[in-house]
């Protein structure tokens, strides 16, 4: 049974509740950008943040949990975007619907809930389903008969990979069971595991894993001892079938966003249009949701495969004749729809839409010459033939054209692009532009971290209250190695508790020293945070130490004090951005150390010296008030439901600590920010504050780097001597340099014009092989000119002049200067029509070692040989005499 009037969001909430109501924990989606596997560039399925659980590296909070995971396919193994608005069921973002079990039930209560939910609670019609499971999975067959009822021909084995799922090489893994619609004879396809499988009649709507063996390196697989459950409903084809629908893009949604698109380029959903519509709308989803998460457009990672959806929907746009940039438009159709269920849409709404409108300017200003290369260099290919890597890279490297974009604009042509090419070119590219970072390499430790994290659990944070404590060293690790004792260099070493601060949120890892009883001694550089929670303090050990000993540990409190003004200056500067250039302001990175604030935000264009100055008096006034900071644990939901700001894409744990700071006018606070990191006791104790450089960093993305306290007292100080400095040399007060200069820079102006204007005069009145007057020439008058210190620049002024006293004829200069020479001609437009000016001056260029070009009455042209000037003026006079 399907109902049209039941919407995608009811769909979702339903499944939740059912899950809910049955002693699951249902569970936010996680961020699309993984924080478990870097092997991944987005979460491609619903297990993804779960996959710790699954291994046993993380204890789970709950044995049993639901959720609504959203999900991107892109790039790398799970790449849909070439089939993405031109089929039924392809997407790059979707929804996973999902129940877990890590450890708790297995098989039978999985069936029985996929059962009641689909048939009950969904209401589809038992004769309209059938199952697969794994040829060899008897237990599955058995249950799927007793709590559903199926016949034998309606549980149908299958032999392949497709019914079994791994992790990996090694690790957990096991069989599988998907449920199947049957949309009916009338659209073409056979059942699971037939020749006609491919068809669209079947359609697979859930899939449970049951994960119940471990696979080793020699190809064992064992039982698990705690089976567990992870299963899989993609949301947009399940609403498809409720909603009496074949098609995703028909579902409630989709037509919602579609019909926007329509509305706003004025071109129905018909023909080529249809697919058009498709691609924006799906795009629309993919896009918002990762710049929610914060993945800003870029050129390489994940900001690379972002641009290029974007890229690829701005271009459908331009087909469907959009006259403005569209896609920002779009996004409060998106926000109304599914903003409820995901509150960082709503959140990130204005910077989505200004990041957007960004994107889709300046695509615009390239699309027109890329779309001129491209048909340029397939003009002569046909269909079947493929454009060379080598342009397709081109396009990419110089226009921004994605390699998907590219294939996406020839495939109505049946053009194909080497893949291969264009992989070379970009790995060339990358060897040439590859460059060591220079930090302290931890990357091959991963496994040993994850290891020591089971074993001695999250390293506890004492350094909010104590700078100095003594501890015991519970792991040492030499050349990315566990050791038990340490020898003089390099090292890595844990305790249990620190008052090191880890580099976390953007504010830099703490220095300090260790200190053991036996005089050696680790000189602290830095501290990362490694398999989630674990403070690993780096530096270099002078002396020997061993697991076991105990260190008396104290943090650098100058550096902490500096990194504390640093760091909570940034968020009044934050606040202090968003006010003065709008809301679409968020952050996009930031680096806060004992020495200067760096500060990344999302901005499309430069921020005037006026803003800045706004900017930089706010944040003072804020300091000046010297009001006490406010920290309180709340619970995230309830903290940014509250006001405070949270990052895009951060993932909090189940309580978070709010930093409020200053307050505004109506006596509220005036910055409310999500953050664990450490903070000035009162707005005073920041001191002062300078802003010290902006610019661009990335397209859209705009840095501010700034000092506070005494950097800031040195760097005005420092500024103020340049000014004292300058004020000495032109004998006048400081207040004056100002207008002093603008005197002296127009006087230098006047002095420069009247100089030109000499050597003019000079030149135009000396010999070098030039003549008095105007000559005749195979009857034509004729003024002919060498000219020494005269520049190519200022030829054309004296050529217009020239040519204006002799009224009809032909003037040519050769003017050298340096180990430079020019050569210009000007030709009457009287005769134009017998002599060209490109003509003369390419014989002249050839004397000097150059070539030129230009219209017939005007042209010019530069040369490398100022010796033969004369011989170039002898060579024009000859080509006119014929």
């Amino acid at each position: 049974m399907t109902n049209s009037t039941v919407s995608l969001a009811e769909i979702r909430a339903q499944f939740l509740d059912y899950f809910g109501r049955n002693d699951h924990v249902v569970l936010p989606s996680s961020p699309l950008v993984p924080d478990n596997d870097p092997t991944l560039l987005f979460v491609n399925a619903g297990m993804v943040p779960f996959k710790d659980n699954f291994t046993g590296q993380r204890t789970p909070d709950a044995p049993r949990a639901a959720s609504s995971q959203k999900c991107v396919r892109a790039g790398g193994k799970h790449n849909d975007l070439d089939n993405v608005g031109y089929t039924a069921r392809h997407h790059t973002f979707f929804e996973m619907l999902g129940n877990f079990s890590f450890g708790d039930y297995f098989k039978e209560q999985a069936i029985s809930h996929a059962w009641e939910l689909v048939t009950k609670d969904f209401g589809l019609a038992k004769d309209k389903l059938l199952v697969t499971v794994y040829h060899t999975d008897d237990e599955a067959f058995d249950l799927w008969k007793k709590i559903a009822g199926l016949s034998d021909d309606r549980i149908i084995r299958i032999a392949t990979s497709d019914n079994f799922w791994a992790m990996g090489d090694t690790g957990p893994c096991g069989p599988c069971s998907e449920i199947f619609y049957d949309h009916g004879p009338s659209i073409a396809g056979g059942p699971p595991g037939s020749p006609d499988e491919d068809g669209d009649r079947f359609i697979e709507i859930w899939n449970l894993v049951f994960m119940q063996y471990e696979r080793h390196a020699d190809g064992r697989q064992v039982d698990l001892p705690r089976p567990s459950i992870d299963t899989g409903m993609g949301l947009e084809r399940t609403a498809a079938i409720l909603q009496g629908k074949h098609d995703n893009y028909d579902t409630d949604l989709f037509q919602t966003l579609i019909g926007a698109s329509v509305e706003l380029t004025g071109a129905k959903a018909e023909g080529e249009a249809k697919f058009s519509h498709r691609v924006i709308a799906d795009h629309l989803r993919s896009c918002s949701f990762l710049m929610a998460d914060g993945v800003s457009p870029s050129n390489e990672g994940r900001g690379y495969v972002l641009r290029r959806i974007m890229r690829r929907a701005m271009r459908h746009a331009h087909l469907l004749g959009a006259k403005d940039p569209l896609m920002h438009r779009l996004v409060p159709t998106l926000v109304d729809e599914m903003g409820n269920a995901f509150g960082e849409l709503k959140r990130a709404q204005a910077s989505i839409e200004a990041t957007f409108e960004q994107e889709e300017e300046r695509f615009r200003r390239t699309l027109g010459r890329g779309m001129g290369l491209l048909e340029e260099a397939t003009s002569r290919l046909g269909k079947g033939d493929e454009l060379p890597g080598e342009t397709a890279f081109k396009l990419y490297d110089t226009y921004g054209f994605p390699l998907d974009l590219t294939q996406d604009a020839l495939r109505g042509r049946g053009i194909g692009v080497d893949v291969d090419g264009f992989e070379t070119a970009m790995e060339k590219q990358r060897a040439k532009s590859q460059a060591d970072g220079g930090k302290f390499d931890t990357a091959g430790a991963d496994d040993v971290f994850k290891k020591l994290r089971e074993e001695s659990g999250a390293t506890a944070f004492t350094g909010f209250d104590r700078l100095s404590e003594t501890h015991e060293i519970v792991a040492i690790l030499q050349d990315n190695q566990r050791v038990d004792r340490a020898q003089p260099g390099p090292i890595m070493f844990l305790t249990k508790e620190t008052p090191f601060y880890a580099e976390s949120g953007g504010q830099a890892g703490d220095h300090g020293v260790a200190q053991f009883d036996n005089g050696a001694r680790i000189e602290v550089s830095d501290v990362q945070k490694k398999a989630g929670d674990l403070h690993v303090h780096i530096g270099t050990l002078t002396g020997e130490i061993s697991v076991g000993d105990s260190a008396l540990i104290s943090v650098d409190p100058g550096v902490r004090e500096r990194t504390k003004r640093n760091h909570s200056a940034t968020h009044i500067m934050h606040e202090a951005l968003r006010r003065v250039l709008g809301e679409h302001v968020t952050q996009k990175g930031q680096m806060v150390d004992g020495e200067r604030i760096r500060f990344d935000i999302s901005h499309g264009g430069a921020i005037t010296r006026e803003e800045l100055a706004k900017v930089e008096n706010e944040v003072n006034a804020i300091i000046q008030q010297n009001a006490p900071a406010s920290t309180r644990l709340m619970a995230p939901e309830a903290a940014i439901e509250a006001g405070a700001m949270a990052l895009f894409g951060e993932k909090y744990g189940d309580e978070v600590r709010v930093l409020a700071l200053g307050r505004d006018a109506d006596g509220s606070d005036y910055s409310v920010e999500l953050c664990g990191g450490t903070h000035v006791d009162r707005t005073g104790d920041i001191s002062l504050f300078k802003i010290v450089s902006e610019g661009a960093v990335a397209a859209g993305i705009r840095r501010v780097e700034a000092v506070t306290g005494e950097a800031a007292r040195q760097y005005l100080e420092t500024q103020a001597g340049y000014t004292r400095a300058a004020a000495d040399q032109l004998k006048a007060k400081p207040e004056d340099v100002p207008s002093r200069i603008e005197t002296l820079m127009a006087e230098r102006k006047q002095l420069e014009k009247d100089l030109a204007e000499a050597r003019k005069q000079l030149a135009l009145g000396g010999g070098g092989g030039a003549t008095a007057g105007p000559e005749e020439i195979g009857g034509v008058q004729f003024v002919g000119r060498v000219l020494d210190g005269i520049s190519g620049k200022e030829l054309r002024p004296m050529l217009n002049e020239q040519l204006a006293k002799l009224g009809s004829g032909i003037v040519a200069f050769v003017a050298t200067e340096g180990a430079k020479v020019a050569v210009a001609v000007a030709v009457s437009d009287d005769l134009t029509g017998q002599h060209s000016a490109a003509d003369l001056v390419n014989a002249g260029a050839a004397q000097v070692g150059g070539r030129g070009g230009g219209k017939p009455a005007m042209a010019q042209a530069g040369g490398s040989e100022p010796e033969n000037a004369d011989k170039a003026l002898a060579a024009i006079k000859a080509a006119l005499a014929g």
